[in-house]
């Protein structure tokens, strides 16, 4: 967690929505959803992006994510 946000990096290149695409398998896989059931709601364009996640909770999503990511 960073602030009130969960910080992940990803290494794909920002060309041709592929490091979106890249942000919602990762975020699907380590759910254990559906790609189709994460969206990115704002911010496809820029750095912060704000998920919707079909299905879970905030503190389900901050629990799984936070330990995949591990601190920082």
């Amino acid at each position: 967690m960073h602030a009130d946000a969960i910080k992940i990096r990803i290494t794909a290149p920002a060309v041709e929505n592929a490091a979106n695409r890249a942000l919602i398998d990762f975020v699907a896989e380590q759910l254990g959803i559906a790609k189709s059931r994460v969206r990115i709601v704002s911010g496809s364009t820029g750095r912060r992006k704000l998920l919707e996640v079909e299905g879970l909770s905030m503190e389900v999503i901050a629990r799984k994510l936070g330990a995949a990511v591990g601190p920082r």
